[in-house]
């Protein structure tokens, strides 16, 4: 089943001022995608800008795909603009997925800002057993709340600024939550998606302690298939390519 495939936009909805999220409806069957991968978007026919652009997948619905994504350049932005019924070029499931850990360990996932975006099938596919550390600058930037509190177990939501939950970085209520919870023997895994400093801070805290840990690393993408480099992040092991060994690394994989 090839990879490449047009798919139709059913929705294209402003939750912000800054975010969309893209509902689709692929025109040909196309290969089923799991939690963390990811897929390349173009405008079909459409040159300007040349290169398909990079989207976690958001959730697969009965339908179509998801897409939540952020207007940061002049691809997002002409997506944005892009109707329903419009047709785009897709290129995808593309990269590694999130591993399931066993039964034994409750899910710990943590999300920064758009990191959500790569997060949320994970959420849904782990359920009430899942709880969820969710970050961002100020309370009108988290996305899709109400969607999240019908998935998991437990939802903890921090800001910048203290406009909503607790006041601080989303790792410092990690860090907490860790602190009560370790006593108790129980065991966690972790996995996160979100700016390069939230995820240094999550390795800080987690090296050493045995908990298995995840992390999604975003990175500017030309191809999305391995071929141009362009994506390569330092690990213990040389350089690795975010699109193709990637985008979900063992966090302690990476050269923090």
């Amino acid at each position: 089943m090839s990879r490449y495939f047009k798919a139709k936009i059913a929705e294209n909805k402003q939750l912000q001022k800054e975010h969309n999220l893209l509902t689709l409806i692929p025109l040909a069957p196309i290969k089923e995608p799991e939690p963390g991968q990811f897929y390349m978007i173009g405008m079909e026919g459409d040159y300007d800008p040349l290169l398909k652009r990079p989207f976690s997948l958001f959730r697969r619905t009965a339908e179509g795909l998801q897409i939540l994504y952020r207007i940061k350049g002049r691809g997002t932005a002409l997506l944005r603009n892009m109707g329903e019924g419009s047709v785009i070029d897709v290129l995808g499931p593309l990269g590694n997925s999130y591993p399931i850990t066993a039964k034994r360990y409750t899910p710990l996932i943590v999300a920064g800002g758009i990191g959500i975006a790569s997060l949320f099938s994970l959420a849904e596919r782990f359920g009430e057993d899942a709880r969820i550390f969710y970050g961002v600058r100020s309370e009108s930037e988290f996305l899709l709340l109400e969607e999240l509190k019908k998935c998991v177990g437990e939802l903890y939501v921090t800001t910048d600024d203290g406009s909503c939950g607790e006041r601080g970085c989303v790792t410092d209520t990690v860090r907490s939550f860790l602190s009560d919870n370790t006593s108790q023997n129980a065991q966690y895994s972790v996995y996160a998606c979100g700016p390069r400093p939230m995820l240094g801070a999550l390795w800080s805290m987690v090296k050493g302690r045995g908990i298995p840990t995840y992390v999604s690393m975003e990175e500017n993408m030309a191809c999305g298939i391995g071929a141009c480099l362009g994506c390569a992040v330092k690990t213990v092991d040389g350089h690795k390519r975010v699109c193709k060994e990637g985008p979900v690394f063992s966090i302690d994989d990476i050269v923090w």
